[in-house]
């Protein structure tokens, strides 16, 4: 995109940086994303801790408030949206009111939810979390219930999906794919949109789902797993930012992937590219309560660069601040 290769910036200067991040959003426009995998209901229960239940050696927890929101692959199409994207979701919900619920949600941000299916075998995937206080302290998770199905989609589903995803790609910028290994991204989904963007010319974009093999994800154009799922995958330790450029250099070459991203926590991203580049992107350290989306919205703002040509430099800063 006309513009971006031209900005420069002072690693040293916080003034500098703020001016290109805010550069880059600005030249990113308003690009066409279609993110695929699986979606995810979030639901909250926020109470406070007042004592020892007399029933069982448990915590009593007094209700505040409930929410909802929008999980895994949904919350990576919420934050396009917010981002002023035009997104298109790909998944499937469970025949039940949790889905429904899901597809007016995603509605509701934006997101067009055309190629969201109904699988009546399979209930919607729903994380219920229950956050705690003590005596005014800060919120912490206490319990979390999943229901959800891992077996993976029929193929009599998958086909005439796969064949509506693969019209779709004429009218998008990029691709992304969330993988949370609830069944939507089998090897057949995964080998076919891999191929079918890369005959179209377009970025597929891949956050991994923890502990799997990582071949299914071969010829994208870039995955972003973090510290373990990276060491998990390369059968090496990851303790250093070192480890994990030469983590992302062995994916590239393994995968034949353009890019490989490795988020590592407090020390930024370890990225590295198949012509042989390797940088570190540092962040600026926080403390951090709740790390929930945080792959998210990493495969977000990459992916969103990526259908504006942004160069890996600028994809991990942008990912770093996000």
């Amino acid at each position: 995109m006309k513009g971006i290769d031209s900005l420069r910036v002072d690693r040293d200067d916080p003034r500098s940086m703020s001016y290109e991040l805010v550069e880059l959003l600005r030249l990113t426009g308003r690009p066409r994303l279609l993110v695929v995998g699986d979606l995810v209901l979030d639901r909250y229960t926020w109470a406070d801790a007042e004592r020892i239940s007399q029933e069982a050696p448990v915590m009593l927890l007094r209700e505040d408030k409930q929410e909802v929101r929008l999980g895994g692959a949904a919350n990576v199409a919420n934050m396009l949206a917010g981002l002023d994207a035009e997104v298109q979701m790909a998944g499937l919900v469970g025949a039940d009111q949790d889905g429904r619920e899901m597809q007016d949600l995603l509605e509701a941000a934006g997101v067009k939810v055309e190629l969201v299916d109904v699988d009546p075998r399979r209930p919607t995937t729903v994380k219920t979390r229950v956050i705690g206080r003590a005596q005014q302290r800060h919120p912490h998770q206490v319990l979390r219930i999943d229901r959800e199905s891992r077996e993976p989609m029929c193929q009599s589903l998958a086909d005439p999906w796969l064949r509506r995803l693969r019209e779709v790609l004429v009218d998008v910028d990029a691709v992304l794919i969330s993988d949370y290994a609830k069944g939507v991204c089998t090897p057949v989904v995964l080998d076919t949109l891999i191929e079918s963007c890369r005959d179209a010319g377009l970025p597929v974009i891949v956050d991994p789902a923890s502990g799997r093999d990582y071949s299914v994800y071969a010829r994208a154009t870039a995955i972003t797993p973090n510290r373990s799922e990276t060491a998990h995958a390369t059968g090496r330790t990851v303790d250093s930012i070192e480890a994990g450029l030469e983590a992302a250099a062995w994916l590239c070459r393994e995968l034949d992937l353009e890019t490989a991203f490795v988020t590592l926590d407090s020390d930024g991203i370890a990225w590295a590219t198949s012509v042989g580049e390797r940088q570190h992107s540092p962040t600026r350290r926080r403390e951090v309560y709740d790390i929930t989306g945080a792959g998210d919205v990493v495969l977000a703002t990459i992916g969103l660069s990526a259908a504006a040509g942004h160069s890996p430099e600028q994809m991990a800063m942008l990912a770093n601040t996000a």
